[in-house]
């Protein structure tokens, strides 16, 4: 009991010593925004809900520093946690949601669903006796059903394609994998490659788990997926870079008003210091996806290719509130090795910059290298081969690979994002399920022998027919003719989408590599010397 009293007076005498240290610098400005919460809660004319007003206040304080600083409420920072620790508790299943009707796609290897017997194509029908079907559920809610704390038990009731009774399971809640590494693989006898989607807690030991294998299988050369990659974890990505980099060289550096210059090196000895090196990224690459692609570029320890990163080089430290949410403040900048800071100017407001991506798209930036102009006081050197790179908002890739949006018809892009192609798919799926087992049992066999043929897409076309009335999708004559032309590519699009569902993310991305341009260009440039020797400047 004594305990107690004494560590609540503890808090009370830091809560003190913090207002009077605040108090004493902004007395009047802290007095003013107490002044008017307290006016409003006593004063306004209805009843007000406190907690968002506070919270309001919060989000439109930090909204004017600058478009990185954040609120989170304490749901989100639990999600938010979720994908960055690499693992969440629930019952493992991946889902959709189809006709109002919740769809198990696949249940995840080795989870609770599937030693519990769910298969791919169940519908769930009630959560704890609860009727979840018809009811116009949203994949957010199913989330708030399935998951819990590890150990827990959850009652589901599915129905099974061609069974007439339901079927009963109680499921266990567990501890859920969320991988950093999409996929690896080894492209050829020498050049391998790895997919990753984000930064998180258990990067590093995935990434030499991966690279390891491939080492196995005779690697020599490396492709760094790193496209869509949004960032995640500083240390993380300072890890990664450490594995390609020889000891003591400076990986980045932070600085800020507030705090004082923080150099970060490479100390151990990495899993791929020596071997070619290519780091794939686009617009879609940011934060540590730029440190890792920004610190090999500047040491010539790689060549970049594709198209201009994001731009965020801000850093966020995380503040706990007593309710369990967190603001994430903006303390420092981040620098690469050459002193390029890669943030992007956002002195234009948060509107202008959250466009910054559909400005760049409308001035041609996706498609014509020449569309982007950068002034030589944002010029730097790399440190050893002293090629040209550029600061001042996103990396520059050595090598320009435009968007490709020849082959994609507007009228598929159109099904995509109404949903009408994942729609068709979930269908297709359900009702080929059997089939597709039996005669695909491995990817292997999947991606050497199955094709999407002709039938499968004029299905397409008349299941988007009939959800015409809903999306209001034109199927006139230049969308016939258009489709018609870039037939393949949508073919292996939906391919890949199948193997998504069958497998794994990776197997997608294993797919869909085949045709993209950024990938070709890589194994190119790895399968001939003199051109990876011209790019990085390296003397003969």
């Amino acid at each position: 009991m004594f305990k107690k009293i004494k560590l609540v007076y503890i808090n009370i005498v830091i809560s003190f010593i913090f207002i009077q240290t605040v108090s004493s610098q902004n007395t009047e400005q802290i007095y003013k925004l107490n002044k008017v919460f307290n006016i409003i809660s006593t004063h306004y004319v209805d009843s007000v809900e406190e907690n968002k007003i506070v919270e309001k206040a919060i989000l439109a304080m930090l909204k004017n520093l600058d478009p990185h600083s954040s609120y989170y409420s304490k749901e989100i920072v639990k999600r938010i946690n979720e994908s960055l620790q690499g693992n969440f508790e629930g019952i493992g299943i991946n889902f959709n949601v189809l006709n109002d009707t919740i769809f198990v796609i696949s249940p995840i290897k080795n989870g609770p669903s599937e030693k519990s017997g769910i298969l791919s194509g169940d519908r769930i029908i009630s959560i704890e006796g609860k009727n979840v079907a018809g009811i116009g559920i949203k994949s957010q809610n199913v989330r708030k059903y399935l998951l819990g704390k590890k150990g827990t038990a959850v009652k589901i009731t599915v129905k099974r394609k061609a069974e007439k009774k339901y079927r009963n399971f109680v499921i266990i809640r567990d501890k859920i994998s969320i991988n950093s590494v999409d996929i690896s693989y080894m492209v050829n006898s020498s050049t391998g490659y790895i997919k990753l989607n984000q930064f998180s807690a258990t990067t590093l030991p995935e990434f030499r788990k991966a690279i390891n294998r491939l080492k196995i299988k005779g690697l020599k050369n490396l492709i760094l997926d790193l496209r869509e990659n949004s960032g995640g974890y500083l240390y993380s990505a300072i890890e990664l870079v450490d594995e390609f980099l020889p000891q003591k060289k400076l990986i980045l550096y932070t600085e800020g008003a507030n705090s004082p210059r923080s150099e970060y090196k490479a100390n151990l000895v990495g899993t791929f210091e020596k071997g070619k090196l290519i780091v794939m990224i686009d617009e879609g690459s940011a934060s540590a996806s730029e440190i890792v692609a920004g610190s090999l570029q500047d040491w010539d320890r790689a060549i970049i290719i594709g198209r201009r990163s994001y731009g965020k080089g801000l850093v966020q430290r995380p503040f706990y509130l007593l309710d369990g949410s967190m603001i994430r403040l903006t303390i420092a900048r981040y620098y690469t090795p050459t002193g390029r800071l890669i943030q992007k100017p956002y002195k234009k407001g948060f509107v202008d910059y959250r466009n910054d991506i559909i400005y760049r798209y409308k001035k041609g930036e996706f498609f014509y290298l020449d569309s982007i102009k950068l002034p030589d006081s944002l010029k730097y050197r790399t440190l050893v081969n002293k090629r040209v790179v550029y600061g001042g908002g996103g990396i520059m890739p050595d090598v320009f690979i435009p968007i490709d949006t020849t082959n994609v018809s507007e009228y598929y892009r159109q099904l995509i994002k109404s949903g009408i192609v994942n729609k068709f798919l979930l269908s297709y799926e359900d009702e080929n399920r059997s089939f597709l087992k039996k005669n695909y049992p491995n990817f292997t066999l999947f991606n050497q022998y199955f094709k999407v043929n002709d039938k499968i897409l004029k299905n397409l076309v008349s299941f988007a027919e009939t959800e015409e009335i809903n999306r209001k999708i034109s199927y006139n004559d230049y969308l016939i003719k258009n489709f018609k032309g870039s037939k393949n590519i949508i073919k292996t699009q939906l391919k890949a989408l199948i193997a998504r569902d069958m497998w794994t993310i990776g197997e997608y991305y294993r797919i869909m590599n085949s045709v993209n341009s950024s990938f070709i260009k890589a194994v190119e440039i790895l399968n001939n010397d003199v051109l990876y020797n011209d790019i990085m400047k390296i003397k003969y």
